[in-house]
């Protein structure tokens, strides 16, 4: 590859790899703002003739919503993925979460209409679910497929940053409108960060449309090598596979929704917190991880990868039960001190683990092999983790529980992700093997 053919790969790369953030951090903006206010305050507009403790768990129900509808988008949009390209089928999911979370902004609440308002929350977040699980998957594969031989797990963290982003966004946005009196906060507050959506998905097509198709699904594409029903194959050959990526994703979907989502209910309505001294909290972590993350990438691509994996999760192990621990002091700087060192290790593996899973997987079916590997895994996993947090709190009435449930998480994604690795591996040996045969 000449000199001027070189440059253009790298700044195609980088080209993919800012509309992946960009348009990731989107559709983590409105994922995570629906999070945020379900914890605040859609259980008591939308679920209000229930108890406190009710309607907090169905709101957390809706939460879940959009997990069960993640592993649907990513058939269906990995299918297009697969079929006829990143590019487009990219375009039409952020349209799609936009849509859904600018429209949460305009519902009428339950006093208003009744039945309906739960009925088009509950319709919305499936749609919402829907676009986020042909998302994700999609970005990743395109900032890998853009990136230069050897660099696709750094590259692929591009796409990874939008979650620590968006949150950030979706935190921010509510902690400013925190601030208002209890009454306008209840009555028209909570819808603006909703309403917000409309322009960063404005923002966010005008970059995605200037990236160019994947030179692998271009290639596939020239050659007549475009498989005719990708979720078919992916079933049919990558079962196990498929298996190994859900269980590779736990920790790195679940612990957000530990820190976020489960954390700040608990933290108001058991610690005794204000919502927006919380909030300040859950904001200082996010700012470390956004800072910490692409350190995963670095890591994964300097040192050997299984040690990079380890390296990067285990440390969770201690940092999630110290978070928790610290949380219940009641106090801020000390919840600031454990939520900032849980965010770590998982963030570091967080934007590894991108890269990991697309490697993995054949280019024919990597848009859906990959989305369903991450969807399934959000809808088992971190879609459950505030309602079943919740449930366990109830249970038991310690904390313990859920620190529990934690570490099982993460000791899942530990024993998956070498797993991967180690079949990773194995392929790029056949790889070579077949290319020194050929060579004969």
């Amino acid at each position: 590859m000449n000199a001027t053919a070189l440059e253009t790969q790298h700044r195609n790369a980088r080209k993919a790899g800012i509309a992946s953030f960009v348009g990731t951090t989107i559709e983590w903006y409105d994922f995570y703002a629906y999070s945020t206010a379900a914890a605040l305050v859609l259980g008591k507009i939308f679920f209000p003739t229930t108890s406190a403790l009710a309607g907090t768990l169905a709101a957390f129900a809706t939460f879940w919503v959009g997990f069960l509808a993640r592993p649907i988008g990513g058939i269906i949009f990995g299918h297009m993925g697969d079929k006829v390209g990143r590019k487009k089928t990219l375009i039409i999911t952020l349209m799609l979460m936009g849509c859904c979370t600018t429209g949460m902004g305009l519902l009428p609440t339950y006093n208003q209409v009744g039945l309906v308002a739960p009925v088009l929350l509950i319709l919305l977040r499936l749609l919402q679910g829907i676009a986020m699980g042909g998302e994700w998957g999609g970005a990743v594969v395109l900032s890998s497929e853009h990136a230069p031989k050897g660099k696709e797990i750094f590259y692929s963290a591009f796409a990874q940053q939008g979650s620590p982003a968006g949150n950030l966004l979706a935190t921010v946005a509510f902690l400013l409108i925190s601030m208002l009196p209890d009454h306008e906060f209840m009555t028209w507050g909570w819808r603006v960060p909703f309403l917000f959506s409309a322009a960063l998905v404005a923002v966010g097509m005008i970059i995605r449309m200037s990236v160019e198709e994947s030179p692998a699904m271009q290639a596939l594409k020239d050659t007549n090598k475009v498989e005719k029903l990708p979720i078919a194959e992916v079933f049919r050959s990558h079962k196990g596979l498929v298996a190994m990526g859900v269980g590779a994703c736990v920790i790195a979907l679940s612990a957000t929704y530990f820190k976020t989502t489960f954390a700040l209910s608990w933290a108001v309505t058991s610690i005794g917190f204000d919502r927006t001294q919380f909030l300040g909290v859950i904001t200082f972590a996010i700012i470390v991880q956004l800072f910490v993350q692409p350190f995963g990438a670095v890591l994964a691509s300097k040192i050997d990868l299984k040690k990079a994996v380890i390296y990067m999760l285990v440390p969770e192990i201690i940092a999630l039960p110290l978070m928790f621990s610290l949380i219940s002091t009641g106090s801020t700087k000390l919840a600031m001190v454990g939520m900032a060192l849980a965010s770590i290790p998982h963030s570091l593996y967080y934007a590894a683990m991108a890269g990991i899973l697309a490697k993995s997987f054949p280019v024919q079916v990597r848009y859906t092999g990959i989305s369903l590997s991450y969807q399934i895994c959000g809808m088992l996993f971190a879609g459950t983790t505030p309602i079943l947090g919740q449930y366990l709190l109830g249970a038991t009435g310690t904390i313990l529980s859920v620190v529990a449930l934690g570490v099982v998480h993460v000791l899942i994604t530990l024993f998956c992700a070498l797993g991967l690795v180690t079949r990773m591996r194995q392929e790029d040996a056949r790889g070579v093997a077949r290319e020194a045969l050929a060579q004969v």
